[in-house]
């Protein structure tokens, strides 16, 4: 069932992010508005995944499944019916709480039902593959619905999977909790939602517009104190949502650290090479999906074996290697053009996709497995949490360079394509208005060709800049892979791990993977 439910969580990021630029069209959105797309999924998975791991440990972690099936379910169907893109965002933002439900909850029942932790990498091993496999079969499947009818069909697919997931699991899922007296944590979970609404909402909109603007630094201020007082508040509670003493295991700490950076350079890339496929290629939405696959395909096929051998070779070493490849990839995408082949493009990305197999299972599992079994929701929640907040923050990131540099390079590319002067100003002041895709807006007549050209290659230079940023990125995080995944001397043997109350215990024989 931890499975299911992972498939069903993730399986809306592909079939999504493959159809941005069919959701563009149909329903006329700017650049920003897209962005929200993703990120009304993406931002309730961030903001109350913590919450939902601790309410899952209080009340049982079967509850909290089951109804993270529905509210999935719900979000689907939402989404099915929208007429506008704010409907959509309502639908994802479902959606994303279902998510935030199923992920620590999913997590949390592999470690409850499989205690020793060698045999329990198998099994998370597993269950990276589904989460890889989703990500699959969502780009293939919009690919097909569209090919055949409106954007809107693309979330049919998820209702009936949770649905019948929910009604096995009713009757099959044994239900877990952790054994000690946990509570609620309102104070916590307020302010966390506050600092990562405001963070993303504030990057978004500084990148739409200004990051001078009042409500645009307002919302970064809000982010910062709240931030704080989440500290603050976690400290001092008796049952904190999230215990900043699990930050003292050196495995928990720098897998959640990686994490997050390496999840803004990928969903914010992934973001961003969608709407190249789309504007640039001008490819439709199955042969987009297709060299997708490319990408989580080879995750797929190489996340098991990496499952398997995490206790055999140092997730160090692992998890470094599989972003370096990463990093590599990103920077040989830079030589992609509006006509590069499919060929061309096929190893970059399937070397992209090998380099994330690596990384995602022994990543995962050393976060979970460093913990003690009781705190085992706590952990997965907080590794998905800080995922999900990097998640959020890459297409807003990416987003936001992507429409100010290709913006400020377009006069230069139309006037170079031979534009008239007239068009051009019509363009460039539609562009200014509604991002790089309100181009479209505008009567071209028999320049059409001279202006998609120059839009087109406006795009490269911003995507280019985003290839970069993304590399940088995560080449940080394969340097702080490298040099924080350090298993303490005597871990190994004396088992240290995080009690719940906040200092460090040795408890024997509850040890790590091998993490360097």
């Amino acid at each position: 069932m931890a499975c299911i439910g992972v498939f069903v969580a993730y399986l809306p990021v592909t079939t999504v992010s493959v159809s941005l630029p069919a959701v563009q069209q149909a329903l006329g959105a700017s650049t920003s508005e897209l962005s929200w797309v993703s990120d009304a999924f993406v931002l309730p998975m961030a903001a109350f995944i913590l919450t939902a791991g601790v309410f899952g440990d209080v009340h049982g972690r079967k509850k909290v499944f089951l109804a993270g099936l529905l509210l999935t379910a719900a979000g689907a169907a939402t989404s099915l019916g929208a007429g506008t893109v704010q409907a959509v965002w309502i639908g994802q933002a479902l959606s994303g709480l279902g998510a935030a439900a199923l992920l620590p909850t999913t997590l949390a029942l592999i470690s409850h039902a499989v205690p020793d932790f060698r045999e329990r990498g198998k099994y998370i091993g597993i269950w990276a593959m589904c989460l890889l496999g989703a990500l699959a079969c969502g780009g293939l499947l919009a690919g097909t619905v569209l090919s055949h009818t409106e954007w809107r069909w693309i979330f049919v697919a998820p209702i009936p999977v949770a649905l019948i997931a929910f009604a096995i699991a009713v009757r099959l899922l044994e239900d877990s909790r952790a054994p000690h007296g946990r509570r609620l944590d309102w104070p916590g979970q307020i302010t966390a939602a506050l600092a990562i609404t405001a963070l993303v909402y504030g990057v978004i909109e500084g990148g739409a517009g200004s990051f001078g603007e009042t409500e645009v630094l307002l919302a970064l201020g809000v982010a910062v104190i709240s931030g704080l007082l989440f500290a603050l508040v976690e400290r001092r509670s008796a049952s904190p949502m999230l215990d900043l003493s699990l930050f003292r295991s050196p495995g928990f700490a720098a897998t959640t650290l990686v994490a997050m950076v390496t999840f803004m350079a990928l969903i914010g890339f992934f973001f961003v090479l969608s709407l190249y496929f789309g504007m640039v290629q001008h490819l439709d939405t199955l042969d987009a999906a297709w060299r997708m696959l490319l990408v989580t395909g080879a995750s797929l096929v190489v996340s098991g074996p990496a499952g398997r051998l995490m206790h055999r070779i140092p997730a160090r070493f692992m998890i470094t290697t599989g972003l370096l490849m990463v990093t590599a990839s990103l920077l040989f995408l830079l030589g992609a053009e509006a006509d590069t082949s499919f060929g061309a493009l096929s190893w970059r990305l399937v070397l992209l996709g090998i380099g994330m197999g690596l990384v995602t299972a022994p990543m995962t599992a050393t976060a979970v497995s460093s913990v003690p079994h009781r705190l085992a929701g706590m952990a997965a929640a907080g590794n998905n949490a800080f995922r999900q907040v990097g998640g959020a923050l890459g297409p807003a990131v990416l987003g936001a360079l992507l429409t100010s540099r290709a913006v400020s390079a377009l006069p230069g590319h139309l006037v170079e394509a031979g534009v008239s002067d007239a068009t051009g100003a019509r363009v460039e002041a539609a562009v200014e208005a509604g991002g790089i895709g309100g181009a479209g807006s505008v009567p071209m007549g028999a320049e059409a060709g001279r202006v998609w050209a120059a839009v087109g290659d406006s795009f490269l230079d911003g995507m280019h800049l985003c290839l970069v940023v993304a590399a940088a990125l995560t080449f940080l995080a394969a340097v702080l892979a490298f040099f924080l995944l350090r298993a303490p001397r005597g871990a190994a043997a004396s088992g240290t791990v995080v009690r719940e109350g906040g200092a460090a215990e040795a408890q024997s024989g509850q040890v790590t993977p091998a993490v360097g």
